[in-house]
């Protein structure tokens, strides 16, 4: 096995702890957002919201697996990259899809639904993306990973925050106006602070690994942006809900990933440091990617076809 198979990243369970808060708060700060209704709207014309999961939860997974067939990385830098794709869309692709241009509803919509999906198909992911592979097949017996433990996690950092949220929403809604722009500000900006700070930690060792995963990272995030616009498009979306499709499934919660890497994989080199650039990296080509878009108006009907 390689050196950085063997690496396992500087990451206290005091840290490890901080981090399931502060993803909980953000993830709180988007479910005030949300009320009964959004997910009413969605029931009747389900069709963009579909689309967006099976983007998220098979096509950005299958064409991850096309990626470490292609390019055969070391094992848990392979690992690292399914496990990515397994996690549900990040929370600031609800601030990149508005400055896109793109339906914010439905990528909030679509960010909550992935994320109560998560509880079953994250962990579902992993272990069947991960045992086809032989390399990472060994990785996921010697860690004895536990769906069950994995979906509890996911529950309480993720979809507890996000029924809260929406509770207070819909009891309280002129406490949720005040706190909601600060809140979500204020969120996003403790969890780059505290990325940072992990990194700062584990510096010489990202540098030295960085290099391996950052090709592997780039053609990874263009193929979920990719896989996610074409898809929109085949089924027949309008350019406002591709956007809001192509940003959420180029968007992933690399901050859970972080969780489950150092909760149940030691904190095993590859992958943390696949899920750090991922977290770098794609809101730099998220942003990058909407400010190209938004040089257009999106048509917000989908076309007619003859």
């Amino acid at each position: 096995m390689s050196n950085v198979d063997q690496v396992v990243l500087n990451f206290s369970p005091g840290s490890l702890n901080l981090l399931n808060g502060i993803l909980a708060v953000v993830m709180f700060s988007i479910a005030i957002d949300l009320t009964p209704a959004d997910f009413k709207r969605l029931a009747k014309a389900p069709k963009p919201l579909l689309t967006g999961l099976a983007s998220q939860f098979i096509v950005l997974p299958l064409l991850t697996f096309g990626l470490v067939l292609l390019t055969q990385p070391q094992p848990s830098i392979a690992l690292g990259l399914i496990l990515v794709a397994a996690c549900p869309g990040g929370n600031i692709s609800n601030f990149i899809t508005h400055r896109a241009g793109g339906n914010s509803a439905l990528s909030v919509s679509m960010t909550a639904f992935s994320t109560v999906s998560a509880i079953f198909l994250t962990p579902f992911n992993i272990a069947f993306w991960g045992s086809l592979y032989a390399p990472t097949r060994e990785i996921l017996k010697a860690t004895s990973v536990d769906p069950v433990a994995v979906a509890i996690t996911v529950g309480f950092m993720l979809v507890l925050p996000l029924i809260l949220g929406v509770t207070l929403n819909v009891k309280r809604p002129d406490i949720t106006a005040r706190m909601r722009t600060p809140l979500q500000w204020l969120s996003m900006a403790i969890f780059i602070a505290f990325v940072a700070a992990a990194l700062m930690a584990n510096w010489s060792l990202f540098l030295q690994w960085a290099g391996m995963v950052a090709a592997l990272v780039l053609m990874h995030n263009a193929l979920a942006l990719g896989g996610g616009y074409s898809l929109a498009r085949i089924a027949g979306l309008s350019e406002f809900d591709r956007r809001a499709v192509t940003i959420e499934t180029g968007i992933q919660n690399s901050g859970l990933g972080l969780v489950l890497i150092f909760a149940f994989f030691q904190g095993l080199g590859g992958m943390a440091v696949v899920a750090a650039f991922w977290g770098i990296w794609h809101i730099l080509s998220g942003i990058a990617l909407a400010g190209y878009m938004n040089r257009t108006v999106a048509v917000r009907e989908a076309p007619i076809k003859s």
